[in-house]
């Protein structure tokens, strides 16, 4: 890896990291949404309250209606029994309770008014819920896949500097293999021509000149003595003679030699 690829490398790094430590908008969203539950519980809890609390009134306004139509049992029969002063209490008791019955009846309508606000509100609220979490559930999915592309063209871009590595490596174990082969190609053919053997051998290139040069004077010492004998017909009596076909076989086998 080069150094601007390192460098490159590094920046992605460090730039990476940031990112992770960012706030995560799906946390952020799932956040915003559980406050909203706990406030649309917060609501049902509040109008089951009120609903109680005005069933209780409700309950009280009865038995204070009871007490009113007793009380007027009460003040007819003291009228028939002809006693004004209890059939006056009763009336006084019965317009009490008639005066704690309209309280109650005004407490009970403006629990009703409140309830109904509350209703609509949880209804709004349930509603807003609703539609926050349908795009609360679209932006996560919108997200994952960003991230999910992001890391695959990190991924792809690592990849990519790795590949430039990986090409360079194969151009140079390539280049090494010309060469290796070119070398063998090259030691095959010196060792056809010999020069292998000249170089193992111990004689320097003087030397071996001068054995050269021995070796045809010898030559041409033995070739000068033979023509000698031949033309002087010296030892034609004394070396045996060889006939013609003998003597082109061995000139045969010497031209075989050279």
């Amino acid at each position: 890896m080069g150094i601007l690829s390192r460098a490159s490398y590094v920046i992605r790094s460090k730039l990476n990291t940031l990112l992770n430590r960012a706030e995560d908008p799906t946390e952020t969203l799932e956040y915003s949404y559980e406050q909203m539950r706990d406030e649309l519980q917060d609501v049902k809890e509040g109008i089951a309250d009120l609903t109680t609390q005005k069933k209780r009134l409700e309950i009280q306004k009865r038995r204070l209606e009871e007490n009113i139509e007793n009380h007027n049992d009460q003040a007819r029969e003291a009228v028939r029994q002809d006693k004004e002063d209890l059939a006056r209490r009763a009336l006084e008791k019965k317009q009490t309770k008639m005066s704690q019955v309209e309280d109650l009846e005004t407490q009970i309508a403006e629990l009703e008014s409140t309830q109904q606000n509350l209703v609509e509100k949880k209804n709004e609220l349930q509603s807003r819920i609703d539609e926050f979490q349908t795009k609360k559930e679209t932006m996560k999915a919108r997200y994952e896949a960003a991230e999910a592309s992001s890391k695959v063209s990190e991924a792809m871009t690592g990849v990519g500097d790795e590949m430039n590595d990986v090409s360079r490596a194969i151009e140079r174990a390539e280049e090494e293999t010309d060469e290796m082969e070119a070398r063998s190609e090259a030691m095959d053919e010196l060792a056809e021509t010999g020069a292998f053997d000249e170089a193992m051998s111990d004689k320097d290139a003087i030397e071996r000149e001068l054995s050269e040069g021995r070796t045809e004077t010898e030559v041409e010492t033995e070739l000068e003595t033979l023509k000698s004998n031949v033309d002087g017909g010296s030892d034609t009596e004394s070396a045996p003679q060889k006939d013609s076909s003998t003597v082109d076989a061995e000139l045969e086998e010497i031209k075989k030699d050279e």
